[in-house]
């Protein structure tokens, strides 16, 4: 079986970079714009600026009212949608092959005219003030916005997406238009697309639409952050869980040893058969939610463990995590864990690109990151070359009893956690 994929790169004049991949047997196209900022390129008093402008470019361009851009999307069936990460932010719409002039049309005004008006501002700002209180109201998320917090102390990494009630209670016309001004230009966007279409006839449509788009350099970004082994009792009484969040450092996401800490993260918290899940709610009943997670970014990474327990069982279930970090330091896997763990990230990673939202998001991640096209084939070949003693020696790496964060967040009654039970 082939899993060649068809992908095109062109570089126009003012440095957007198009890329596209050929799906022929699509009815539809996906694409998308994608900065190459997101919050961590905020000043700490515009905290929230770059989720506030996603917000804005919605609320109406020159030529159309944020009414006239919803029925125009409807009009089509398309789906435009959007989101501002850690270090990234993406506009994109989804169409039928057939309506692609129209989608592209609205997709590139309301990226390059925004009008910013003051009176769609001050609404968009209690929009925004009320998913920061959803965000505050969802303990999950909200230990994880603390760990975080926590976690890189007094960068901006570890500061939240959307922003603070104060940092977007100060956000104005100027601010907006000026960082819109700052962050999309040529030399800092990735134009991608997935699906029926033919790349040079779509490039030349790109480069008819986005000709007014200045130049530019892509912006350097703040330096690493370093990261603070900090632990965080937060006391809320409204909680019947304790949230708990537990991580360490991890490798930037374009790292050498990537594919064994993806599959040192598999086992270990990824999925029903990870040893987490089987130890802590298979086999005592301890949580319903247990898992571990990695959040690579382009200098530095997260990997962390999320578990759900009553106040009584937080400490034990904190235990249990070291333990497991323990043993992948201790034993290497055998060949039937490792086995399966290969599989299972081989078939997420193949079963992740089936869409064409999917393979468009992937091509712009590789050239932010890697500047190249990796192909699937070679990702496949490179997490079967994994072997036992490389997840070990990983483990050895990251399991450092010095680097272990934690967070807890609940209804903590009496619960006392020091350095000296972290050990791993």
């Amino acid at each position: 079986m082939t899993t060649e994929r068809n992908l095109r790169r062109t570089v126009l004049p003012n440095g957007l970079t198009v890329l596209t991949e050929r799906m022929e047997h699509m009815r539809s196209v996906a694409m998308g714009v994608w900065i190459k900022s997101g919050s961590r390129c905020e000043p700490a008093e515009a905290n929230g600026i770059s989720h506030f402008v996603e917000h804005m470019l919605f609320k109406g361009t020159r030529s159309r009212s944020a009414q006239a851009i919803a029925r125009e999307m409807d009009s089509i069936g398309g789906n435009l949608d959007a989101f501002t990460g850690k270090e990234t932010i993406c506009f994109n719409v989804k169409s039928l092959a057939d309506h692609v002039p129209i989608a592209l049309d609205v997709l590139a005004d309301l990226v390059l005219n925004p009008i910013f008006a003051s009176t769609d501002i001050e609404r968009e700002r209690g929009v925004i003030l009320e998913e920061i209180k959803i965000d505050e109201d969802n303990p999950d998320v909200l230990v994880h916005e603390l760990f975080t917090q926590s976690f890189w102390k007094d960068h901006p990494l570890g500061k939240p997406i959307l922003g603070t009630s104060k940092t977007v209670g100060r956000v104005d016309q100027q601010s907006l238009s000026g960082y819109h001004g700052d962050r999309f230009h040529g030399g800092n966007m990735i134009f991608s697309a997935a699906g029926n279409l033919d790349h040079d006839q779509f490039t030349e449509a790109v480069a008819q639409k986005f000709s007014t788009l200045a130049g530019g350099e892509t912006l350097n970004e703040l330096p690493a952050p370093a990261s603070s082994a900090r632990i965080l009792l937060r006391n809320k009484k409204s909680l019947e869980q304790v949230q708990i969040c537990l991580g360490v450092p991890a490798p930037p996401i374009t790292d050498e040893n990537r594919y064994a800490t993806l599959i040192l993260n598999t086992v270990l918290g990824g999925g029903m058969s990870s040893r987490l899940f089987q130890t802590i709610r298979e086999e005592r009943g301890m949580a319903y939610s247990i898992y571990s997670d990695l959040s690579p970014y382009r200098d530095t990474g997260t990997l962390c463990v999320y578990a759900g327990t009553s106040a009584g069982k937080a400490l034990e279930v904190v235990e249990l995590i070291l333990e497991e970090f323990r043993r992948l330091k201790q034993e290497p896997l055998s060949e039937e864990e490792l086995t399966r763990a290969i599989n299972q990230v081989k078939g997420n990673i193949l079963l992740g690109l089936e869409s064409s939202n999917a393979r468009m998001a992937n091509l712009a991640r590789l050239e932010m990151y890697f500047h190249e096209f990796i192909t699937v084939d070679e990702i496949i070949a490179r997490i079967g070359e994994v072997q036992a003693a490389q997840v070990q020696t990983m483990a050895q790496r990251l399991f450092d009893s010095e680097q272990v964060a934690v967070t807890l967040l609940g209804r903590l009654d009496g619960v006392k956690l020091g350095r000296a039970r972290l050990v791993c």
